[in-house]
């Protein structure tokens, strides 16, 4: 890899050329940091840009909490697997035993993902937000970012977006859509949070004994608590929302959802998954995005404060952490070689270039919660729902890629969004290596002792 030695021009001004790469990652999220640390593994010198000071994105900085699973059949790629054995190693059992749902603590996954970059040779540049891309024809040449010396450049040969609101690839001109088809609105926001001083056993004994609330299978230290008004399942805490509604403690808005996990490694610690914010604040327009920042921080509040009054365990607790930023479940997506519906979903798609399988539910948060597939039932990835016709060199990861608003609210769980990643750099490394375009790759071409998956239509043609 190269160090500052030249600078180039950018909005009438020289600026510095801060790396020379492969492969440069946009994004330093679940997809992002998995494929900067593949291509690395496989030989490509790797630049992974990280507008915070912490990798992980949402799990990490936003406060999303525990990692649902696929439930898919085998649905862990080798990236995945590597992430919980790394979590078990530093001490973070992160197994119920019970359910199948990844018990992580962000602090120690921020730790894990630095050793991984570390071990790998990725060259991490934190506080520098991607602002613009730069292109020769059908090759993007350059990225600028805003680092805390100024504006630079990162020259590299393939470029992958893991910024989950495909900023990289609009930024190249890629032809992209956001919100629902139907309605044009995004999923809901978040602002999640934690909450410390919880007495978990005795909330635990009212949840089940005193409510006789028996949907949380697991059992402390691993206890969650839940409500969705307006859903299907009916959940006991529903009426104790319902109340604060009454009495003027809450408003309906704020009672509509909530839901809170135990943290392993954090005793007395949950993770708040709520407030959900009002669809009005849209996670793909600045200024209602910026408004919801302050309405949800209100309602983050109300929340808390309803439940040490209210909730049994909660008398001591407090607001221990604040998210760092909003949880978006869908901004952009692009559309790209292949464009995943809500049809594959239901026929369980198969795809020779499959890059990684999934059977998680459609949620779609506000528009439409679909049935869960048979059990042993799932749908593939393929790798061109990854990819476009525009720019040759350009690979996308993550929330983001190639689908329609109701099968990306399926597909848009964190561990889902590694593998893909993990594909996206394998795929990177492979293209540098044997000098083809990103978007010209046929993934089933590559060996299967070298892909993260084999899909069932690829190992049988």
């Amino acid at each position: 890899m190269e160090y500052p030695i030249t600078s180039t021009k950018y909005a009438g001004k020289n600026i510095p050329v801060l790396f020379t790469a492969d492969v440069c990652v946009a994004g330093g999220g679940p997809s992002g940091t998995a494929a900067a640390i593949q291509a690395a593994r496989n030989g490509a010198s790797t630049v992974l840009i990280e507008r915070g000071i912490v990798l992980g994105g949402l799990a990490v900085s936003g406060c999303v909490y525990p990692f649902m699973d696929p439930h898919a059949p085998d649905g862990d790629t080798p990236y995945v697997a590597e992430i919980k054995e790394r979590l078990q190693k530093h001490g973070i059992a992160h197994s119920d035993g019970v359910t199948r749902q990844t018990w992580h603590n962000p602090e120690t996954l921020a730790l894990i993902y630095d050793e991984m970059c570390e071990e790998a040779g990725v060259e991490i540049l934190y506080q520098a937000v991607l602002i613009d891309t730069l292109c020769s024809g059908p090759v993007i040449t350059t990225c600028i970012v805003q680092t805390i010396a100024g504006l630079a450049a990162i020259r590299a040969k393939i470029f992958i977006d893991g910024t989950g609101d495909a900023f990289l690839a609009r930024s190249a001109g890629i032809p992209c859509e956001c919100g629902y088809e139907k309605t044009g609105n995004n999923q809901p926001l978040s602002f999640r949070f934690e909450m410390g001083g919880i007495d978990v056993e005795r909330l635990s004994r009212y949840i089940v004994q005193d409510l006789k609330e028996d949907w949380c299978k697991s059992k402390p230290p691993y206890f969650e608590i839940a409500e969705a008004m307006h859903r299907t399942q009916r959940y006991k805490l529903e009426a104790l929302m319902a109340r604060g509604v009454e009495t003027g403690e809450l408003t309906q808005e704020e009672a509509e959802y909530m839901q809170a996990y135990t943290i392993i490694g954090k005793e007395g610690v949950m993770s708040m998954n709520c407030p959900e914010i009002p669809v009005r604040f849209r996670a793909t327009d600045p200024i209602t995005y910026s408004k919801a920042v302050v309405f949800g921080r209100k309602m983050m509040r109300h929340i808390a404060d309803y439940l040490i009054r209210h909730l049994p365990g909660f008398e001591h607790a407090f607001i221990s952490r604040e998210a760092a930023m909003l949880g978006a479940r869908e901004s952009w997506r692009i559309r790209g070689k292949y464009y995943l519906e809500e049809s594959d979903y239901h026929n369980q798609s198969r795809f020779p270039d499959a890059v990684c399988r999934t059977a998680w539910f459609i949620d779609a948060h506000g528009e439409k919660v679909s049935e869960k597939l048979p059990p042993g039932g799932y749908y593939e990835i393929p790798y061109r729902a990854l990819v476009t016709n525009e720019i040759q060199n350009l690979i996308t990861a993550g929330r983001c890629i190639s689908a329609s608003f109701i099968l990306q609210a399926s597909m848009r769980i964190q561990p889902t969004c590694m593998s893909i990643g993990e594909a996206a750099g394998l795929a990177a490394a492979w293209c540098l290596t044997h000098n083809i375009p990103a978007n010209a790759l046929h993934w089933e071409n590559i060996p299967a002792s070298n892909r993260s998956y084999v899909s069932i239509s690829s190992a049988e043609s």
